[in-house]
């Protein structure tokens, strides 16, 4: 049964996604500080769903599903941190949160929010 699960997942996943982390530079700017610089850490395939506007009705302000605009669906790594960012078709995702449905280490939904 475990090749099953397996086959529907690598199905699922056809995108090429990015995932990008805000370090900081080793080497100083001119003004003698050390700037800030966006690093690509990984390319991983996924699935990029976008979440319904039910989802996130008659719920309080301010919480995390208030901002969730799609969820990212990859296979489970723990080098993907909440700080990261991701990129798919020039587009930024910013990640609000990480969760490991089930606790299985098979994938990671994440779920994030489109930044225009």
């Amino acid at each position: 049964m475990r090749y099953v699960k397996d086959l529907r997942l690598t199905s699922m996943l056809k995108d090429r996604l990015e995932i990008w982390r805000t370090t900081t530079s080793e080497v100083k700017n001119r003004l003698g500080q050390y700037p800030k610089i966006d690093v690509k850490i990984m390319s991983v395939y996924g699935a990029v769903l976008p979440q319904t506007g039910g989802l996130l009705n008659n719920r309080p302000a301010g919480t995390l599903l208030t901002r969730v605009t799609h969820k990212i669906v990859v296979r489970y790594t723990d080098k993907i941190k909440s700080s990261d960012f991701i990129m798919y078709k020039g587009h930024r995702y910013d990640i609000i949160y990480i969760l490991d449905p089930y606790m299985n280490n098979e994938r990671l939904e994440i779920y994030v929010e489109e930044i225009v």
